[in-house]
């Protein structure tokens, strides 16, 4: 297997790994704000949260910036919950109105955070004759993990949906809920581990 693959399976295997679970959360609170229907926003949600993190990544691969590992893996859950807010809150009419809406932007801020979760673990492995080549395949890896997850996710929604007619408000209440309870014990975890 080339370098290229390794490094592509690597970053599958990060994000798609259930024991760091709290990537994969993150990117279902973020999405259930949205219909399946509304594929396009989505796309330009999760690219920019994909600018966010592989942008941080580097950053840390070349160590322009080194943020203790504490302070992420408490950042991180911190994210999910405010999302979760977010979603609960903001309401689904204001975001018609606007072409460019605060999702985006808190996907590209949080997508920060989340990169320096990554960098850590691609720090541990990289050491090859190129760090770019392995940069590039690791957030290649990463994304094609994360498009499986959103795929798989409104695949999910699709199926509920045109089987029992689901409510978005109450899809998306269900899925914040259930994202910031889980980021709360994360939070408190992260914290007592300190």
């Amino acid at each position: 297997m080339d370098q290229f693959q390794v490094y592509l399976q690597l970053g599958f295997e990060h994000i798609s790994d259930f024991e760091g679970y709290d990537h994969m959360l993150f990117v279902i609170t973020l999405c259930a704000f949205y219909s399946w229907k509304s594929w396009k926003k989505i796309l330009i949600l999760v690219t920019a949260f994909t600018i966010g993190h592989s942008v941080t990544l580097a950053l840390s691969a070349f160590n322009v910036i080194n943020i203790p590992q504490q302070l992420v893996e408490t950042a991180i859950p911190v994210t999910i919950f405010l999302t979760a807010i977010h979603n609960v809150w903001t309401k689904e009419e204001q975001i018609e109105r606007v072409k460019l809406h605060s999702n985006y932007f808190l996907a590209l801020f949080f997508g920060f955070i989340h990169g320096m979760g990554f960098s850590n673990f691609f720090r541990a492995l990289t050491g090859g004759e190129s760090i770019v080549l392995e940069l590039f395949a690791f957030n290649v890896g990463l994304e094609i993990g994360q498009i499986i997850i959103v795929v798989l996710f409104f695949a999910l929604y699709f199926l509920l949906d045109t089987t029992f007619k689901i409510i978005h408000r109450d899809w998306k209440i269900f899925i914040s809920g259930a994202g910031a309870g889980v980021s709360l014990i994360m939070i408190i975890e992260a914290l007592l581990g300190s």
